[in-house]
């Protein structure tokens, strides 16, 4: 793989990085506050100029970005952004009148699973598909060996199929029960809410409540405390049936698990494990590993950094 540049664009950060053989050689972060095209803009600018000096080619030879929302590919212009509140945002075409350089923009998810396939965790599968369990439930889908795009380039919402659509909790896009609203960071911490009358001497609700979050109920869970338990007892049952039907749906070899909550490692995988083996039915049992992603926060740059140089998303890896 030649020297290319990778850009992680995320809602509170972006983060460009030299990227060469999977290997970061060099980052540079910046926060955002202000979601405003321009100002958000103005910072992937900054980074890349950061980590390449000038912007010309010695810094690397093309650009990848990865953003949240629907991407229109072949221009690199943001369909759809939630995340920023971005409607038709000409992200690429903003990125060539700095860099004379080629630019490709992607989905964020789509660019860690790549990352995660062609040098994390996923290397060598034909059939692989990746989930990040953070604040939502991100993803993506390799199908004998390609990225799966999709018609409009949705292709990969995995955190937007029901899991419980009659009983389950409110998403942020309008349905009940979907995968993310029931098995993310906040799921999690809703989990712990809906318990929380269960258990009115809980050291989770003591002193300040509002303060609870995904990572703290975790480590709790951890602990043995019962309050966390049975919220993580709810987590594991829906996480568990939303990778059931992820095995139905793409029959995957490996499912890997990054964001946040896969810092979880054993104490996840070995509690949702059995629970995916027993949901899975029409699909061979046993035929799908589920482990914890390697890359961890650079898969996102990693795998921009590989679009880049392939010229794209749906380029298979060069040989």
């Amino acid at each position: 793989m030649s020297k290319t540049i990778g850009v992680d664009l995320g809602g509170s950060h972006v983060m460009a990085a030299i990227v060469e053989d999977g290997v970061i050689k060099d980052r540079a972060e910046q926060d955002i506050v202000d979601h405003a095209f321009d100002v958000v803009v103005r910072s992937v600018v900054d980074v890349i100029r950061s980590v390449t000096g000038s912007g010309k080619k010695d810094g690397g030879t093309a650009i990848g970005l990865g953003s949240p929302g629907n991407v229109d590919l072949a221009s690199g212009t943001i369909r759809y952004s939630p995340n920023f509140g971005w409607h038709d945002a000409p992200l690429g075409a903003k990125l060539r009148e700095s860099f004379d350089l080629p630019v490709y923009v992607g989905n964020d998810a789509r660019c860690a699973t790549l990352g995660e396939h062609t040098y994390g965790c996923g290397r060598g599968t034909a059939n692989f598909v990746l989930l990040t369990l953070g604040t939502g439930i991100g993803g993506g889908i390799i199908a004998e060996g390609t990225l799966l795009i999709g018609n409009g380039a949705g292709a990969g919402e995995i955190g937007h199929h029901q899991v419980r659509a009659t009983d389950g909790f409110y998403c942020n896009c309008g349905k009940i029960g979907c995968f993310e609203a029931q098995a993310s960071g906040t799921g999690l911490l809703r989990h712990a809410i809906a318990v929380a009358p269960s258990f009115p001497r809980s050291e989770l609700v003591s002193g300040k409540p509002e303060k609870l979050g995904s990572k703290a109920i975790r480590k709790a869970a951890e602990a043995g405390d019962v309050h966390a338990l049975a919220a993580w007892n709810r987590y594991i049952d829906d996480l568990a049936r939303g990778l059931a039907n992820i095995i139905a749906f793409v029959n995957p070899e490996m499912i890997a698990l990054g964001g946040g909550l896969s810092s979880a490692g054993d104490f996840m995988l070995h509690a949702v494990r059995p629970k995916v083996e027993e949901l899975t039915t029409m699909s061979p049992r046993g035929q799908t590993k589920i482990v914890a992603a390697e890359l961890g926060n650079d898969a996102g740059a990693i795998g921009a950094a590989v679009m880049a140089e392939r010229g794209g998303l749906t380029t298979r890896e060069r040989t």
